[in-house]
């Protein structure tokens, strides 16, 4: 897939262009819904597919007290996205400027700078521009100027309810990973930046490699088993999400930390995804560092016996 920066990279000739709109955290089943609709105008008119997303949450520039946790990393979103079989991506750099335009403006700025657009498909109820001043309203009344076609697709339902980001939040905070996995549509993962800790696991005998999932929204804290993807390889693990209470300090901080079974590579700054098999226990304080080294012994014996399972049972299943 080509990530473009500005509308004009894209260079489509005398073709139109059909686009997908959308903050697209999660890419889940809604989200699919209006990008396959783009997909399949391109192919009934041959155009050229673009989604168009941003690259952080609008809120992050608009209302930084409200920015939502996110469900992706922006490296997993680019790639829920591409996994649809989408060619080419416009990645908005979201900051000030951008924001201080209008809903009419941007729609107009895409219809010149891309040549011929076909059409513009969104979920029914997105807003976007300066104080949301555009809307599907917004695109029908272009549309009719600009001669492009406006899709404003109703929001998916499953189990009689709404498919939103904000629900499937929910679902991962109270740690029912299968219904989070069911609205996305694939399995529930996470993903961050390997980062140096403070040596702690490997001072135990257990070297972890920690994540920088700053931003996201997590699971309830505890013990996971764990499937790892780093460069391409999968790996089986364990991962301790919390706070570490047996070992304490000063200003605790929550730790995404997983520990690789029979690997010893050196990862820093890589990209590390993790789908979750199995919730092993909750976090808990032990009473020494001895007792707590006994437990991780525990724990990655049963990450070895349940990891090459089928993922996301976690909310469903509890290790004995």
């Amino acid at each position: 897939m080509t990530v473009l920066s500005t509308p004009t990279e894209l260079q489509p000739g005398p073709r139109k262009v059909c686009v997908a709109i959308g903050v697209f955290d999660g890419v889940h089943l809604g989200h699919q819904q209006v990008i396959r609709q783009t997909l399949a105008d391109a192919r009934q008119h041959e155009g050229v597919p673009v989604v168009i997303t941003f690259d952080r949450h609008p809120n992050a520039v608009v209302a930084p007290d409200r920015v939502p946790p996110m469900l992706y990393s922006l490296p997993q979103k680019l790639r829920a996205i591409a996994s649809l079989g989408v060619a080419n991506t416009l990645l908005i750099r979201f900051d000030r400027a951008f924001s201080e335009q209008t809903g009419e403006q941007f729609i107009r700025g895409l219809a010149r700078d891309f040549g011929h657009l076909h059409s513009v498909c969104v979920g029914s109820e997105f807003t976007f521009g300066y104080k949301r001043s555009g809307n599907v309203a917004l695109l029908k009344q272009l549309g009719a100027e600009l001669k492009f076609t406006v899709h404003g697709l109703a929001t998916l339902a499953l189990d009689g309810e709404p498919v939103r980001s904000t629900r499937i939040r929910e679902a991962v905070r109270a740690g029912d990973l299968d219904a989070a996995s069911q609205m996305l549509g694939r399995e529930y993962a996470i993903a961050g930046t390997v980062v140096r800790g403070d040596q702690l696991g490997r001072q135990l005998g257990f070297p972890t490699a920690n994540l920088d999932v700053s931003g996201l929204i997590l699971p309830p804290n505890g013990v996971y088993a764990v499937h790892a993807r780093v460069a391409g390889r999968e790996h089986r693990g364990a991962l301790n999400l919390g706070f570490r209470p047996t070992l304490a300090s000063p200003t605790p901080r929550l730790q995404c930390e997983v520990h690789l079974l029979d690997f010893a590579e050196d990862i820093y700054g890589a990209e590390l995804e993790l789908n979750f098999v199995a919730r092993l226990r909750d976090e808990q304080k032990f009473p020494d560092v001895e007792a707590l080294q006994a437990q991780i012994i525990r724990d990655l014996a049963a990450a070895r016996s349940l990891t090459w399972q089928t993922p996301c049972a976690a909310s469903v299943r509890r290790s004995q």
